[in-house]
């Protein structure tokens, strides 16, 4: 079972009050002296600890616009390489509240950040981390959404960019945001875990710097997704959410996610009780999360074959799956796989309240409807859906879930003769 208790005392190897822990074995490690992604003793997960826990008084303004760095006093620094990030809506969607009945859903939208996904608030802090340390290369495997905000930060930050992509997997919109930000994009013949075992071996290697999920630095900077979320939920409602639904792809969010209220809990700032319950959503052909969750295992088993439509979450060896599922659990939780033709369904449902998203955000959606369905998610609940990346990520989706040009002739009256129809 992973160690994520936050009540160790501060090792003789902390940098600045910030050091690394082995969520398996327990060992700790500087920070910034060596580069290292997994624990040298056991390979286990690290995760970054704080002498120091903030409260909400210790944020900077009440403005959540002001973004990421408005959370400094949860982060390894006061500032990092930023275009800016963060800050993004939580919409009220109240045709859609009514119809899957719950008492209060609202809509997190990350696809509103600078390259359209969640991703840039990892990148804000990672790049940082990077420069730091003192790399030239940065690298990562990619369905498409990290290799977009790698490549955009990495440009900000002057520094090389490599994305390995599995070959005619990732939708276009994302390979061109990585192609106009001068990434040198490698497209490999097999899956996204088959990418990223290759860019790990490029970084034991010394050959890249490694900004995937794995790096647990990225984590730190999507730890403020739940901040946000809490804060405006707050200021809004009067309340907590009761719940978060979340897409699952590497389960990065759900682990960040946690870990932003552990660390709240910790600091006192928050009551265990008010924790929301992280509920995970994965595509019915990659679910290797919910698997878990459904059999009770204690680790996730790979999946080799992964399909959906939604690329983004088109993962079959989640790696902060040790993270994750302790997330979903200890919140009182659960998993739920839903098919493709929900997830368009779901997509089509949120560009109805004006919210567009790729496939992938709109799985989030779909799960809250089938848990709905299942009795497992009840009418009184107040609901926070994540969507994680934009609409226009995947413009080919998008357009076959929509509506199709009709042809009508350069004439007034034949257009109001097709309306009339």
């Amino acid at each position: 079972m992973a160690n994520l208790q936050l009540d160790e005392p501060v090792p003789d190897v902390a940098d600045d009050g910030v050091w690394l822990t082995c969520i398996e074995c327990g060992e700790t490690f500087a920070p910034f002296e060596e580069i290292r992604y997994t624990c040298d003793e056991c390979d286990g997960l690290l995760e970054v600890r704080y002498a120091d826990l903030p409260t909400f008084e210790d944020f900077d303004s009440n403005a959540i616009a002001d973004g990421v760095w408005r959370y400094s006093a949860a982060l390894p620094f006061d500032d990092g390489v930023s275009l800016p990030e963060g800050g993004t809506p939580l919409h009220e969607v109240p045709r859609l509240e009514e119809d899957l009945g719950v008492d209060r859903l609202r809509v997190k939208h990350e696809g509103m950040n600078p390259t359209g996904s969640f991703k840039d608030r990892g990148m804000t802090v990672g790049v940082r981390v990077a420069e730091k340390v003192g790399v030239d290369r940065l690298a990562c495997a990619s369905t498409g959404n990290t290799s977009a905000a790698l490549s955009a930060y990495g440009a900000r930050a002057g520094l090389e960019t490599l994305v390995l992509l599995p070959a005619g997997k990732v939708a276009a919109g994302k390979i061109a945001q990585a192609s106009l930000h001068g990434a040198r994009i490698l497209e490999v013949d097999g899956n996204f875990d088959r990418c990223l075992d290759i860019v790990q071996n490029l970084a034991d290697r010394g050959e890249a710097y490694l900004l995937n999920s794995l790096n647990p630095f990225r984590l730190e900077g999507q730890k403020t997704i739940g901040l946000e979320i809490l804060e405006e939920f707050r200021a809004d409602e009067g309340t907590y959410p009761d719940r978060i639904v979340l897409p699952v792809g590497n389960a990065g969010n759900t682990a960040a996610l946690y870990k932003a209220f552990r660390e709240l809990v910790e600091s006192g700032a928050l009551d265990e009780s008010d924790v929301p319950k992280l509920t995970g959503v994965q595509a019915a052909g990659s679910a290797p999360m919910v698997e878990a969750v459904e059999e009770g295992w204690d680790d996730i088993q790979r999946w080799e074959d992964v399909e959906t439509i939604a690329t983004a979450i088109r993962i079959g060896n989640p790696v902060n799956a040790p993270k994750a599922l302790p997330g979903i659990r200890e919140t009182g939780g659960t998993a739920v796989a839903v098919s493709d033709e929900q997830i368009t369904a779901a997509q089509r449902d949120l560009a109805g309240e004006g919210v567009g998203v790729e496939p992938a955000s709109a799985a989030s959606v779909a799960g809250l409807r089938k848990l709905r369905e299942r009795g497992v998610v009840d009418a009184d609940e107040q609901v926070v859906c994540l969507t994680t990346g934009h609409l226009l990520k995947d413009p080919d989706a998008a357009a076959e879930a929509g509506s199709d040009p009709e042809p009508v002739p350069d004439d007034t009256d034949a257009v109001l003769d097709l309306l009339a129809e």
